[in-house]
């Protein structure tokens, strides 16, 4: 899918507060619009799956979230210091945390839960929003003062991303006057160039000011031998080559009729765009055909080596996430930060991914941030470039 990239050059992870007021409506307007799809498409009852969530939960959780971490936190001014098990002001709807708490309700008991019907989840949404702006006006201007507003924030986007790729599993059409503002341009670079990088002592995470996730955090020196990285990812002449070469079935939302390969884009078949990057590739065979190539996949700090030294016209990321070689593990030292489960129940079970992908909106896209999804995962965007030590 090739969309308009938003023009923007807000360091969203050092917002400041008109900045963050306008981000929250902003992303509210498009997760809104993102819904409406679900509407029109009569899903919002769906079939149970591991990998998905009933919209309406995922719509009532965005809005219990928010409250959570501002409008009941009653130590939202202390940043990552605050403490996670406080005692909390109640919730502006009764029994929330019994919905809506992702850390306490069972993902397979979704389905079951008395949820809000659409027209009352939009109320909430719209009290949480408005109580949450209005603290934010109130608000200081440190670091630690915006910590949670600027969660909240990212907490949104993601779940935006997330309800895209569930509407293309469910084939939902998302018109592109929806998400035209939402997607980065996708990227055609006809050739492949490689480029060398080495650094003895490269600084793997991050030390910058302004927000971090707990485990960006932790810093910590690495020694890297010197290597050649693909300037960009794997794209679908090049992966169905392969998947010719070594007769393995095609990768998901793709078929091939008498005449072409097509790719299934929401609920529509198109022909595919053999110079964008392949999708919707699992773990599993990237490491094939970088096996196949003779090549391999980067770990995450030959990724974020190449990402932070290399110009853009060297180093093209953005149109799918990019699995890696690497495990999802701690830098030395992790402490986690007062929302617990984003990071630390998941170490070691998944892979990391880094970069960012079409539908990730820009003020997620960040060399340090590191995706992690399980290694089978196909539902996600995500394909993969190629390296080899030289």
């Amino acid at each position: 899918m090739h969309l308009e990239k938003p023009e923007t050059d807000i360091n969203w992870r050092k917002a400041n507060k008109a900045q963050i007021a306008d981000g929250l409506q902003s992303v509210r307007a498009q997760t809104l619009a993102v819904f409406d799809a679900y509407v029109v498409a009569n899903c919002l009852s769906i079939p149970y799956a591991e990998t998905l969530n009933p919209p309406l939960w995922e719509l009532g959780h965005i809005a219990w979230f928010q409250e959570y971490w501002i409008g009941r936190n009653l130590q939202r001014g202390k940043g990552h210091l605050a403490d996670p098990k406080h005692a909390r002001l109640s919730s502006l709807l009764i029994d929330a945390d019994n919905l809506y708490d992702s850390s306490h309700v069972p993902h397979a008991t979704r389905w079951d839960l008395p949820l809000l019907e659409p027209e009352a989840c939009k109320v909430y949404l719209a009290a949480t929003l408005q109580h949450t702006l209005n603290l934010l006006m109130q608000a200081g201007s440190s670091d630690d003062d915006l910590y949670f507003y600027r969660l909240v924030l990212f907490h949104e986007a993601m779940h935006l991303e997330a309800a895209i790729y569930m509407a293309q599993s469910l084939k939902i059409d998302i018109p592109n006057s929806t998400i035209k503002n939402i997607a980065v341009q996708a990227i055609n670079t006809p050739a492949t160039a490689k480029f060398s990088c080495k650094n003895d002592a490269f600084l793997l995470g991050n030390v910058d000011s302004g927000f971090a996730f707990d485990n960006e955090l932790g810093a910590n020196s690495v020694s890297i031998e010197t290597f050649e990285i693909d300037s960009r990812c794997v794209n679908w002449r090049e992966y169905l080559s392969f998947v010719e070469a070594t007769h393995r079935s095609l990768p998901r939302y793709v078929r091939r009729n008498a005449r072409e390969y097509e790719q299934q884009v929401f609920g529509s078949w198109t022909a595919i765009d053999f110079q964008a990057a392949a999708v919707h590739i699992h773990l599993a065979d990237a490491q094939d055909y970088c096996a196949w190539a003779g090549r391999r996949l980067p770990s995450e700090a030959e990724w974020e080596l190449a990402a932070t030294t290399l110009n853009p016209d060297e180093f093209h990321w953005g149109e799918v996430w990019e699995w890696t070689s690497s495990v999802f593990e701690p830098y030395p030292g992790f402490v986690s930060h007062p929302y617990q489960d984003y990071s630390e129940p998941w170490f070691g079970s998944r892979q990391v991914l880094r970069g960012a992908c079409w539908a990730t909106l820009p003020m997620m896209k960040n060399t340090k941030y590191r995706n992690y999804f399980t290694p089978d995962r196909t539902d996600i965007y995500a394909g993969f470039r190629t390296c080899a030590l030289i």
